[in-house]
């Protein structure tokens, strides 16, 4: 990843403990050096502060970290300015993106406080991954002037705010890719993307549209050698899959297995510089290393991405997969809030060290209006409507290109949700859907369901009969299955209505407890799994719902916007083959590989999940509570 090195990492958990820390003094010395650097031009220093060439401990950070998650709220924090902001944080910079580029202040006994950033946060799991790139010290220097700033943030109109900062530095990028793969392996999320071959349906359902796959392959043929990512590490690796995923957000973690993180940071980002941050090539060169059979090209420059050449029948595949992300709150006041985020995959099954050219035409059109590409990848022409680039395709499945788009059309699934509590344990719902309304063949839309979830109550009856599919429910949540795997509808649209009523469990105490945060207005950390309430504290607060779900509904934090009192939403899921909704696409005639080969470019599917929100029409929804966020 060119310009991107990385000065150390640190992952943490739940208690704000650090289990495990990497730094790199090659890239630490350069740190140093530009410190000193500065120092001999200090003119900047009084409005910029002084740059100090120091990294903390792992106690002094995970100090910093907890005192920051007081101070901003939250692990995250809310990204934007609130009334208890202060300079020299990050909320007061008044910029969403805050919430993943963070700085920590860290103070020691015997120096004065310094700051750290850009530090990188991703939260994985029960884990806290921050990960610090090198930065010049004079954008660290404007940052510090940012937090000082009372005219800063996006919403004041600011054109020099952080988002243009951040936009100039190549190694946010690089350190939000180490972020994400570290807490990848830690968490044993480490499935390749997927691209099938034909057109008949894979396993469907809730699974593809939750995990954003293209369908599970029938496709056979591996690059050699054949490779088994996780089994083929250890016996302590595979513990480490075990151990990870069966911890539960409140649950105490068991120690990641450090030996498997090291030999991965080792062979992937050596010297603190990311050169392959593939799991799976690491584990399969680790695994079988090199055999002479497989002797390097003298003629050309292997890259870090393909250690292995393919040998086989050739060919290139591609696969194309959208998510719809809405939010649809049918009122006037309110516009509905719709965008595509997709992803076009492939498979080059292409013998030695080819290039590839494809152009991309049509994007204005198709309405993409975010691209960037695999870092395998060249992009040779920039244009509003044509993108043409060129590639070295790496190993198996891959990620080619990823883009976001607005809709032009109508949401596949479009209504209206409405829940009214009739009492303190019983509601009246009502739903009124049409499905695939302007959508004609090939377009197919597998499966659809929908889920209203109760994360704070349990549920104990549900009564109501909707016009189509069919209700099952479970503690928490009612799920209305209105078109079922295998009974899909092509070319036509349908209506859907469902009434009924729901009822809940009393409520006790020891439920009303986690809700005290939003009805006290105090600050608990919800990644925290300490209990603060007492039992007179937590009557007090049953108390006052009870009120409070007769008046006026409250909302929830920004951290977690869907555990609202007055359940607020319902969740849409379905899954359509055949198409795209932003009408994006690759003309497989306008594909060529150098040098010339006989390799047939193939297409296999294109399909369209949507995970999104139905707003209760009678509450109060986040556009209203915090008009910042649209």
């Amino acid at each position: 990843m060119h310009g991107c090195s990385i000065r150390a990492l640190w992952i943490l958990n739940l208690q704000d403990t650090v289990v495990f820390s990497r730094r790199f003094p090659v890239v630490e010395k350069r740190w140093r050096l530009a410190c000193q650097r500065e120092k001999e031009h200090p003119e900047d220093s009084e409005n910029g502060g002084c740059v100090k060439p120091l990294l903390p401990t792992d106690p002094e950070l995970a100090s910093a970290f907890a005192e920051r998650k007081r101070r901003e709220g939250s692990a995250r924090g809310y990204g934007i300015r609130l009334s208890h902001s202060t300079q020299d944080s990050d909320s007061w910079i008044d910029d969403p993106i805050t919430r993943h580029i963070i700085m920590l202040h860290i103070n020691r006994e015997e120096e004065n406080e310094y700051t750290l950033w850009p530090l990188v946060l991703h939260i994985k799991g029960v884990f806290y991954i921050l990960v610090l790139p090198l930065v010049e010290p004079q954008q660290y220097k404007s940052y510090m002037r940012m937090c000082r700033r009372s005219d800063c943030g996006n919403a004041g109109g600011v054109v020099d705010g952080l988002s243009s900062l951040l936009l100039n530095l190549p190694c946010i990028t690089g350190a939000c890719v180490v972020a994400q793969t570290l807490g990848d392996i830690i968490t044993g999320d480490l499935a390749d993307p997927e691209v099938v071959t034909s057109s008949s349906p894979s396993v469907g359902g809730l699974l593809d549209s939750l995990t954003g796959s293209i369908g599970m392959s029938g496709i056979s043929a591996r690059a050699k050698p054949a490779l088994a990512p996780v089994v083929a590490l250890t016996t302590s690796g595979a513990s480490l899959v075990g151990a990870v995923m069966s911890d539960a957000p409140r649950s105490t973690s068991r120690p990641i297995d450090k030996d498997v993180l090291r030999s991965f940071i080792s062979a992937s980002m050596p010297f603190g510089t990311p050169l392959d941050l593939n799991f799976t090539n690491i584990a399969a060169i680790r695994a079988n290393g090199f055999s002479s059979a497989d002797p390097p090209l003298a003629d050309l420059k292997q890259p870090a991405w393909k250690p292995y050449l393919y040998k086989g029948k050739q060919r290139i595949l591609f696969a194309i997969h959208e998510v719809v992300n809405a939010a649809m709150y049918d009122r006037d006041e309110i516009s509905d809030a719709i965008s595509i985020s997709g992803q076009v995959n492939c498979r080059a099954e292409l013998e030695g060290l080819p290039d590839v050219s494809l152009p991309l035409t049509g994007l204005k059109s198709a309405n993409v209006e975010v691209l960037s590409f695999h870092h395998c990848a060249q992009v040779s022409e920039h244009g509003v409507d044509k993108q043409a680039f060129m590639f070295s395709p790496p190993l198996g499945n891959f990620v080619l290109i990823r883009y976001t788009a607005s809709c032009s059309l109508d949401p596949p699934v479009k209504g209206f949700y409405q829940l009214s509590m009739v009492s303190e344990d019983e509601g009246a719902f009502l739903f009124k859907l049409r499905l695939m309304e302007g959508y004609k063949a090939p377009l197919s839309m597998e499966f659809c369901t929908i889920t209203m979830p109760f994360p704070r109550r349990r549920v104990s009856s549900f009564d109501g009969n909707p016009s189509i599919g069919t209700v099952a429910m479970t503690e928490h949540s009612v799920e209305w299955k209105i078109i079922i795997s295998g009974r899909g509808i092509t070319g036509k649209s349908i209506e859907a209505t469902f009434p009924g009523t729901i009822k809940f469990f009393p409520r006790t105490s020891s439920k009303v407890s986690t809700l005290n945060r939003m009805v006290t207005g105090r600050t608990v950390d919800e990644d925290s799994d300490v209990d603060q309430d007492g039992p007179n504290n937590m009557a007090n607060i049953e108390e006052h719902l009870m009120e409070v779900m007769n008046k006026d509904l409250q909302a929830a934090e920004l951290e977690e916007p869907f555990c609202w009192q007055a359940y607020n939403y319902a969740k849409v899921s379905f899954k359509i083959l055949g198409g795209t909704l932003s009408r994006v696409s690759i003309d497989p005639k306008s594909v060529r590989i150098y040098p010339t080969v006989k390799a047939p470019v193939e297409f296999s599917t294109q399909t369209i999940s949507g995970d999104y929100i139905l707003w209760n029409t009678l509450g109060r929804c986040p556009s209203a509570v915090y008009p910042k966020l649209q």
